[in-house]
């Protein structure tokens, strides 16, 4: 997942986070000065070579980049493609959808649905300059007018919205670090080198306390710290507060560092969500409209 942050009004974090059971781990973080969490495509794509050189160093490959509307822009899609990455993003209502011999169908904007209601377009081109092939799905979730549009380098379906509604988790970690957990709001820095110092501890210190939260629910030892019948906390604060139980009686903090795959054994409590989130589409019924365009 890739999002921005700004901080004290100055300064605008760049990161890349694994999106993982809920929260995201940063991956590769940048602080730059800069006044609004607007970034142009100019000043993201250094960090995203240095990013994709963290990956092919680990001999991953097959990745899914996942990003809000404000990181629709077609040299990032290009670029993307040229690394074989493939991407979810939101797209803004004012867009063109054109065939790929780059006859305009309609905009964005015109397409009016129904109440739960999903549509597909499949090899298409996008904006005036007809950049594509790109896939494009279009959902209205609720009874109020506004719709969700996602740009996919593959196929989209109803399960589209299910993948890019991960992207939330990265919003989630801003808010661990602001004023969820760690503080970061209340630090008197403001120079560019220390902040970058600062994220860099506080990403380890994320991932230190997620690990240590997994294991502790992994064990079976969850109800020590979370009193929930079903697991009521994310892994990042079960960690933190195992971490200050352990400490407290001078006990072993980790046995390990690792982070397994695979799905959640145990999911985080059912939350009231609001109709608009995107999450919410696979729980309700929808009706989906496929395209096929010649």
């Amino acid at each position: 997942a890739l999002d921005t942050s700004m901080l004290f009004g100055k300064f605008c974090l760049i990161r890349f986070a694994v999106t993982f059971r809920g929260r995201s781990l940063p991956l590769h973080q940048e602080v730059i000065q800069h006044e609004s969490a607007q970034v142009s495509t100019r000043q993201l794509l250094p960090v995203f070579a240095r990013v994709k050189g963290i990956l092919d160093a680990l001999g991953i490959h097959d990745v899914r980049l996942l990003a809000d509307r404000g990181f629709c822009d077609t040299e990032l899609m290009d670029w993307l493609w040229a690394c074989g990455w493939n991407y979810r993003i939101r797209i803004k209502s004012n867009l063109i959808l054109a065939d790929l011999a780059g006859q305009r169908l309609c905009k964005l904007d015109d397409i009016r649905l129904r109440p739960r209601e999903t549509r597909c377009f499949h090899n298409v081109a996008i904006t005036g300059q007809a950049f594509g092939p790109v896939h494009v799905a279009v959902a209205r979730p609720t009874d109020v007018q506004e719709q969700w549009q996602v740009v996919s380098s593959e196929p989209t379906d109803l399960e589209t919205f299910a993948e890019y509604g991960e992207r939330f988790q990265i919003e989630e970690g801003f808010l661990d670090d602001k004023s969820g957990l760690h503080g970061l709001e209340s630090s008197k820095i403001r120079d560019v080198t220390s902040l970058n110092r600062l994220v860099m501890v506080l990403a380890l210190a994320t991932l230190f306390l997620v690990t240590k939260g997994v294991q502790i629910v992994t064990e079976g030892k969850r109800r020590m710290v979370d009193a929930h019948w079903q697991r009521g906390l994310s892994y990042l604060k079960i960690g933190e507060r195992a971490m200050r139980w352990a400490l407290s009686r001078g006990l072993e903090v980790f046995t390990h560092l690792a982070l397994p795959g695979g799905p959640d054994p145990e999911p985080l409590g059912k939350r009231k969500k609001k109709c608009s989130d995107p999450i919410t589409l696979l729980e309700v019924g929808w009706t989906l409209v496929l395209r096929p365009l010649s």
